[in-house]
């Protein structure tokens, strides 16, 4: 008997992924619980668990294809031996089954054969992701081959069908929406000097979002420089008796962020989101962390950090860290900011514009700390220093409003016991 292996579901608004990676092969056995295949979605890289033990017999998705919420992934055949074979839910139409030869080189795949006769009505209504696809580019669904059990269509069939050379007296279905521009020709000396890889889901997403803050938001950035002396001072006298009652390190993020959720109680704006004609003020701060990995940047959000210590936000954020460099963030983790925090310092950027993280209004980039001359008290000093940059939405936040949120988070930082006395 097989155990089908199913995408679960991931998360509010997702709804299908990418196949990163298989970690077993045909024939391999599996424990129960143990992770199978990594899925990559628009926010996150997930693992599959194996919904029981046995032998993985068959798998239905390569890496690379895209899966909608509920696809079949591949079976599992009960027992340490059991053969492969293709499994229960597989389409009606009869699978390939691969020579020896291709099964060296990779795992099994379940394909349909390849329809042969015209198209056939079928009573199963396309896939709600194939529909919504043949919605949008005025597609007619009984013209579409399905290769979906009981001939539904699918997504993949729509593509294919797109893909497919429109009729010259007609017009291309995809004509109305315009075509990216293509790349100009190489000479063939520097073609052989290239690698052509497509971006990863979370790649995309990151493009693509960035992108729309650009296009939508009246984005705007201000500057100032805080003297990171006091912090500095604050921080080497008390790390060691910090870390030893606290079980975790003194780090600059965890003043930054009480700096922060300070100067978002007296600036609500900036705390603020639009939703059509309508301002939202949050009466509460998650504030998100960028965290650089090596698929991405991700932003994981330290809930409710207006209601924590210093101690309790280093936690947070030390343990969101881990859990981004491990690819083992939820969706609940990456959900619901107000606010972001961008530390480009530790890869030594002096100063930036950080691109706001929609519909939050604000985002605050830290940078280098590094030593320069500046007066203090009428004499020239050397002195830490770090420039802050604050890129807001103009249209919900003031030029007046911005520049003191700046200023709040910069006298902060330079009297951290403000932050200890709630000023």
């Amino acid at each position: 008997m097989s155990t089908e292996i199913r995408v679960p579901t991931l998360g509010e608004s997702v709804t299908e992924a990418t196949i990163g990676q298989w970690f077993k092969k045909v024939g391999d056995s599996v424990a129960a619980d143990e992770p199978i295949v990594e899925l990559e979605t628009d926010k996150v890289t997930i693992e599959v668990p194996a919904p029981s033990a046995g032998v993985l017999e068959a798998i239905a998705a390569q890496p690379g294809e895209t899966v909608d919420v509920g696809a079949l992934l591949g079976a599992i055949a009960a027992g340490s031996g059991a053969a492969a074979s293709a499994p229960a839910a597989a389409p009606a139409a009869e699978a390939k089954t691969d020579t020896p030869a291709n099964n060296a080189a990779g795992p099994e795949v379940i394909k349909p054969e390849p329809a042969a006769q015209p198209v056939t009505a079928t009573d199963r209504a396309p896939a709600p992701s194939a529909q919504k696809m043949i919605n949008e580019k005025g597609l007619d669904a009984d013209t579409i081959a399905g290769s979906g059990k009981a001939g539904q269509v699918l997504k993949e069939d729509v593509l294919a069908a797109l893909a497919k050379p429109a009729p010259a007296a007609a017009p291309a279905p995809a004509a109305a929406k315009a075509p990216a521009a293509p790349r100009a020709p190489v000479s063939a000396d520097d073609a052989a000097g290239e690698e052509r890889v497509k971006m990863t889901r979370l790649r995309q997403t990151i493009a693509r979002r960035l992108k729309d803050a650009q296009n939508s938001a009246a984005m705007l950035t201000t500057f100032n420089e805080v003297d990171m002396k006091p912090v500095m001072d604050l921080r080497n006298s008390y790390k060691e008796l910090f870390e030893k009652k606290h079980g975790v390190k003194l780090g600059f993020m965890g003043f930054f962020t009480k700096a922060v959720v300070h100067a978002l109680k007296e600036i609500p704006a900036v705390n603020a989101e639009i939703d059509g004609d309508d301002l939202i003020y949050k009466k509460y701060a998650h504030i998100g962390v960028a965290v650089g990995t090596e698929k991405g940047l991700v932003v994981p959000v330290v809930r409710n950090a207006d209601q924590m210590s210093i101690a309790e936000i280093e936690k947070e954020i030390g343990n969101l860290g881990r859990k981004a460099r491990d690819g083992q963030l939820s969706m609940a983790d990456m959900q619901g900011g107000t606010f972001t925090i961008s530390n480009g310092g530790v890869y030594g950027s002096l100063m930036s514009t950080p691109i706001l993280n929609a519909p939050q209004s604000g985002i605050l980039g830290m940078h280098k700390i590094q030593e320069r001359p500046v007066v203090v008290g009428g004499q020239i000093v050397i002195r830490p220093m770090m420039y802050l940059a604050l890129s807001y939405d103009h249209r919900i936040v003031d030029g007046k409003e911005a520049v003191t949120f700046l200023v709040r988070v910069k006298e902060s930082l330079e009297a951290p016991e403000r932050l200890v006395l709630d000023l």
